[in-house]
C-alpha cells in the first residue's frame, strides 16, 4: 500500500492524465479527479468531481477521506479549459464558465482538501501557464486573465500557509501537447465565425497559435516537473516549464514597442 497520497484535478487526460500515470508508475496512491476520470488501475483511484460545483468538490473530498484517512502529501490542480475571443465580444456565460472553472475551481479543491493537507503536512501545487506571469495578448484575454488570478491566488496562499509550514508551488507550463493545445484551431476559428469586429484579426491570431502545436513539449517534461514540486526537500516557489521562445521575447518588449509592432505585423481589426 502507497504511503503517499496526492490528489490531482484534471487528471482524466492530458498533462493531468500524464502526471497522474507518473505518480502512480511511481507509487503514490493517486486520486484522479475530473468529469471524466480515468480507469481504476494499480494506485490510482478515480474520483468523479465537478470544479465548478461546491457540492461535487465536497463529494470528491468525502470520498477522498476514504482512502487517505491520514490526509493528503501534495494536491495538484490541473482543471482547467481555454478561451479565446474578444474581450468586447465575449460572451458573459462563456466568461463566467472559464473563471469558474480555472479560478474558483482551483479555489474550491484547495479549500475543500486544506484539511487533509495540513494534517498530513502536505504541500499545494497550482498549475497557471506562462500565460499568467506574460503580458496578455490580444482574443487572449478571457484566459490571461485567470491564469493571472491564478497567480496572485498562489502567492496569497503561499504568504498564508507558510505559516503553517505548508509549501505552495505554481507551475507554469509553456506550449505542451494536450487537447487543449490541439484544438486551438477549432477555438479561434469559432471565435472568428462569431465576430463582428475582429474576424481578420482572429483568423491571424489564430494560424499564428496553431504554430505552438508544431512547437509543443512533450507532457511527461511537466509531470517530471509537478514530481519534483510534490517530492523536493525544499520546492520551488515558482517553476517555469518551457515557455514559448517568442512570448518571452514580445514580454520583455516595452508596451510602446509592443504595442505598434502587434498592429503592424497583424494588421487591421477588420
Amino acid at each position: 500500500m502507497a504511503d503517499e497520497t496526492v490528489l490531482i484535478t484534471g487528471a482524466g487526460g492530458g498533462l493531468g492524465g500524464a502526471t497522474a500515470k507518473l505518480f502512480a508508475d511511481r507509487g503514490w496512491r493517486v486520486l484522479a479527479a475530473d468529469l471524466t476520470p480515468p480507469e481504476p488501475a494499480e494506485n490510482l483511484i478515480p474520483l468523479a468531481v465537478d470544479v465548478t460545483d461546491p457540492a461535487s468538490v465536497a463529494a470528491a473530498l468525502e470520498q477522498a477521506q476514504t482512502h487517505a484517512p491520514q490526509g493528503l502529501d501534495a494536491v495538484v490542480t490541473f482543471a482547467g479549459i481555454m478561451f479565446a475571443g474578444a474581450l468586447v465580444e465575449v460572451e458573459d456565460e462563456d466568461m463566467r464558465r472559464i473563471v469558474d472553472v480555472n479560478v474558483l475551481g482551483t479555489y474550491r479543491v484547495i479549500k475543500a482538501a486544506f484539511p487533509m493537507i495540513h494534517r498530513r503536512g502536505g504541500r499545494v501545487i497550482t498549475i497557471s501557464s506562462e500565460t499568467g506571469w506574460q503580458k496578455a495578448l490580444m482574443l487572449n484575454g478571457p484566459y490571461a486573465m485567470t491564469k493571472h488570478a491564478i497567480e496572485a491566488y498562489s502567492d496569497a496562499l503561499r504568504r498564508e500557509l507558510m505559516f503553517l509550514g505548508i509549501p505552495v508551488s505554481k507551475v507554469q507550463p509553456g506550449p505542451f501537447r494536450t487537447n487543449m493545445v490541439s484544438g486551438i484551431r477549432t477555438t479561434f476559428d469559432r471565435a472568428r465565425d462569431r465576430s463582428t469586429y475582429f474576424p481578420a484579426l482572429t483568423g491571424k491570431v489564430g494560424t499564428m497559435a496553431v504554430g505552438e502545436e508544431k512547437r509543443a513539449n512533450d507532457p511527461a517534461v511537466l509531470a517530471e516537473t509537478v514530481w519534483r514540486a510534490a517530492t523536493s526537500a525544499k520546492p520551488k516557489r515558482r517553476y517555469s516549464v518551457r515557455p514559448d521562445k517568442s512570448r518571452v521575447v514580445m514580454n520583455r518588449l516595452p508596451d510602446a514597442l509592443l504595442d505598434p509592432l502587434l498592429k503592424k505585423v497583424l494588421g487591421p481589426a477588420r
